[in-house]
């Protein structure tokens, strides 16, 4: 249960974190609002907060976090963006998701 929850709380971090770098983007390439960099910063303020309720150690929150945020990210390629992931995207996001379960389950050993 510790394991389904924690990925859930890495999913939630990493959209925290797009859209909260989404939303710029938007402003300086697509002539978005200025406005758009207030829900921005607080989308990057949740983002942070997130990162600190994550029950290990921070170096391997970071290294764990990042099979997560490719995951999202592709997803919102194909959500947002509008774009079909390849055959490449999905074999990238099954290696860097396998890297994270590595991290996560290996942590009960050290070395």
């Amino acid at each position: 249960m510790l394991i389904l929850q924690t990925t859930l709380l890495f999913f939630l971090t990493a959209l925290a974190e797009i859209i909260g770098c989404y939303l710029p983007y938007l402003w300086l390439r697509e002539n978005g609002s200025i406005w758009l960099l207030i829900p921005a910063g607080l989308s990057l303020m949740l983002f942070v907060w997130l990162l600190s309720l994550h029950p290990t150690e921070s170096g391997r929150v970071y290294a764990a976090y990042g099979g997560v945020y490719v995951t999202t990210a592709i997803m919102w390629l194909w959500w947002i963006d509008g774009v079909q992931p390849t055959r490449w995207d999905i074999i990238g996001v099954a290696v860097a998701l396998s890297g994270m379960l590595i991290i996560l389950l290996g942590s009960q050993e050290s070395l």
